[in-house]
């Protein structure tokens, strides 16, 4: 996809993420397993393990591809795929195929199967189907309501966060919960959050952005500001948010600033780091949208998420190492601010 400039979800663009998506959900293989095996009888396809996130390389990618089509669906759907996603739901959100997917969750081998990430873009997937009028939220209910269960189960056992760049950041994952339990109305599960997020992060103070690391696609630095942001109120986070990165308006530290250099983009963990930019687009939007108009920050946020995002725009299709996957970030920066 060639570079833009472009700072808004257009329909050509949507029709354009779509078309990934739809090219990839029900792609069967390459697929990476999350899979514990307790014996040969679990020695199956992915097909037969997950009913319907057996596309997309692995389960979460799958899962946040059903999200980006779910969402672009709602937000333009009169657009040319549109009647192809529809028909897609109506076979795969069943009943019964939910069904599966939550046999596999109840194995005793999946603990911790896809935690905390692909949890997060469960409930996310969730929540965006809630919002349609179709009867595909509810089929998937139960599944999300398992998800919801166990963040309630873990949140209290988690003594700490992992601030890693990749699957396991802890702060995107509440970030995306913290969305399923507003649109749900799970009090309980966005009182853990908040109460989580503070004992995790408020005492953060001159983040020294040790990044990015080799297979970064998230900012541990910036996605930990975005959660607080979802979770403080916003004069708290602007406070919070000035004592955490200082010296943020002369563009320190330079690497939140810079965006990463991406040598292969047919190795699956380098490519990540073309999600690092439009993950960092994503945030520095948000953030700069809860800043006072006022604050240097603000100005200075903007025109870094602007470059970030149109390095990011131009990787999203090519290879599949980075295709099956960057539209939804790239979705997620487009609709922040």
């Amino acid at each position: 996809m060639s570079s833009s400039s472009a700072s808004e979800l257009t329909p050509d663009l949507a029709a354009k993420f779509a078309r990934l998506a739809l090219g990839h959900v029900t792609k069967p293989y390459p697929y990476k397993l999350d899979h514990v095996m307790a014996g040969d009888e679990d020695v199956l396809p992915p097909r037969l393990l997950h009913p319907i996130f057996h596309g997309s390389f692995d389960w979460h990618s799958c899962v946040h591809g059903y999200w980006l089509l779910a969402r672009l669906l709602r937000r333009f759907p009169d657009m040319a795929p549109a009647a192809e996603i529809r028909a897609l739901f109506d076979a795969s959100l069943t009943p019964d195929k939910a069904a599966g997917e939550l046999a596999y969750l109840a194995r005793p081998t999946s603990r911790g199967f896809e935690r905390p990430y692909g949890w997060a873009w469960l409930l996310m997937l969730g929540a965006e189907l809630e919002r349609h009028e179709a009867a595909w939220g509810r089929n998937l209910r139960p599944l999300a309501q398992a998800f919801a269960d166990r963040f309630k189960a873990f949140l209290p056992l988690a003594t700490y966060p992992i601030r890693t760049g990749a699957h396991g950041n802890t702060a995107f994952a509440l970030s995306l919960a913290s969305d399923y339990a507003a649109q749900v109305g799970d009090h309980e599960l966005a009182r853990l959050i908040a109460v989580t997020a503070r004992g995790w992060y408020l005492a953060d103070a001159s983040a020294p952005a040790w990044e990015p690391s080799g297979d970064d696609f998230l900012s541990a630095t910036l996605v930990e500001a975005e959660c607080l942001r979802r979770i403080l109120p916003a004069a708290d986070f602007r406070v919070w948010f000035a004592r955490f990165l200082p010296e943020a308006a002369q563009r320190r530290p330079a690497t939140l600033f810079t965006p990463p250099t991406v040598s292969d983009r047919t190795d699956g963990k380098i490519a990540h780091l073309d999600g690092l930019c439009l993950s960092r687009a994503w945030c520095w939007r948000s953030i700069a949208g809860s800043l006072d108009a006022a604050d240097p920050v603000r100005a200075v946020a903007l025109a870094a998420a602007d470059q970030h995002l149109a390095a990011g725009l131009a990787q999203v299709a090519g290879d599949y190492m980075g295709e099956h996957w960057l539209a939804t970030f790239a979705l997620l920066a487009l609709e922040a601010g």
